[in-house]
């Protein structure tokens, strides 16, 4: 597109151009920061933009939706290739609503699978978490639904499931890798996961294993055998999706369970501790 990028030091990149082009681009992986970003860029570039191989994230067909609003000419999100037409004039000042999070619907059901509980979840959309309705129920979990609500209830302990791999979507999201691997560590049996997406992405295991949970890894793939329960302890959130898991962990574990660095969790979840609070859970803030 025509754009400069120094890489510097200490993990930044200066990006420098007086006119971006339109151009054919080829993803090696549908990365859906990749494409978010390479269809904002396209926006302003000269000419046409061609996006292939994109992420199909619901988030995608979000942004399109809301630049088509605003006068943008974009087409193909949702498939395997985006069409951005550069504007040269001012786009339109629009109201977007954007979509129900996803990951924060299925974490919350997950809280309801690890805690033997019942949810009701409303304003989400069921169709853009289908694998993870699918292992919930095979986890055990009850599972009802209309196009905007979901209804879980799970009174037993969770089944272990054979194997889960995470994928891009519509495959299982590897945001969701972290708070399975929470609620398998109390399942009957031995289950596996495979993480696809992201290397390096089982920071939360040790933590976990401080809390008395039987994992063990082998390169990206994780082997858990369920304990019929966990104990409350002292972790660390070193990440948004880990830091959600021990948060998941903690409510299922016997004794007092204190999770630090939650700056993590703040990035992808809105006063977790005060809506898991409103539905029973005994959590609260603790400033340091």
């Amino acid at each position: 597109m025509g754009a400069k990028i120094y890489d510097a030091m200490h993990g930044f990149l200066y990006c420098e151009a007086d006119k971006l082009k339109g151009c054919d681009i080829q993803l090696d992986y549908p990365s859906v920061g990749a494409t978010e970003n390479l269809m904002l860029a396209a926006v302003y570039a000269e000419g046409d933009t061609y996006i292939r191989n994109p992420a199909k994230e619901p988030e995608i067909v979000d942004l399109q939706n809301y630049l088509v609003k605003m006068g943008v000419k974009v087409t193909g999100a949702g498939t395997s290739l985006i069409k951005i037409e550069g504007c040269s004039g001012d786009l339109k000042d629009v109201e977007h609503t954007v979509i129900p999070d996803r990951i924060v619907a299925g974490t919350y059901m997950a809280a309801a699978a690890i805690t033997k509980g019942h949810l009701l979840l409303e304003n989400v959309i069921p169709e853009h978490i289908g694998p993870v309705i699918y292992n919930l129920r095979e986890c055990g979990c009850s599972i009802s639904m209309t196009e905007t609500s979901i209804d879980i209830s799970c009174s037993t302990r969770p089944q272990a499931i054979d194997t889960i791999r995470t994928l891009p979507y519509p495959g299982f999201p590897t945001d969701m890798q972290a708070q399975m691997v929470a609620l398998l560590c109390v399942a009957s049996g031995t289950s596996i996961i495979v993480e696809t997406v992201f290397e390096n992405r089982f920071k939360h295991v040790e933590e976990l294993l401080r809390m008395g949970a039987n994992v063990k890894l082998e390169g990206r793939i994780a082997i858990i055998k369920g304990v019929e329960k966990l104990t409350g302890a002292s972790v660390n959130a070193w990440d948004l999706r880990g830091g959600a898991a021990l948060v998941l962990a903690g409510l299922a574990a016997e004794g007092e369970t204190i999770i630090n660095n939650i700056k993590h969790i703040d990035r992808g979840y809105e006063s977790l501790e005060k809506k898991l609070a409103q539905v029973g859970a005994r959590i609260y803030r603790v400033e340091d």
